[in-house]
C-alpha cells in the first residue's frame, strides 16, 4: 500500500469517491490549521471539506452537510 493520500475521498459508501481500505487505516484532516474530526468529504484541488452538523438528518435518513473552503491538509494517523 502506499502512503499517498487520494485527492478526493468520502466517508459514505454511496460516493464514488469511498474508499473503505484508507478509511481504516486512519486518516486524519487539517482544515485551515485545524484538526477536524467531522469531516464526511474533503477535496484537496479544490479547497474545501463538508464537515456533518450535529445529529440533523434529512428526510432521507442522510446526514446534512455543511461545505466549508480553505486549505485542506489529509494526512495517516499513527496507531
Amino acid at each position: 500500500m502506499s502512503d499517498t493520500l487520494p485527492d478526493r475521498l468520502a466517508t459514505n459508501p454511496k460516493s464514488p469517491f469511498y474508499n473503505e481500505v484508507l478509511l481504516v487505516r486512519g486518516i486524519g484532516i487539517r482544515f485551515n490549521g485545524i484538526e477536524k474530526t467531522n469531516v464526511e468529504e474533503y477535496c484537496v484541488s479544490e479547497g474545501w471539506v463538508r464537515v456533518g452538523l450535529g445529529n440533523k438528518v434529512d428526510r432521507f435518513g442522510n446526514r446534512l452537510t455543511v461545505k466549508l473552503t480553505g486549505t485542506v491538509e489529509p494526512y495517516f494517523r499513527e496507531t
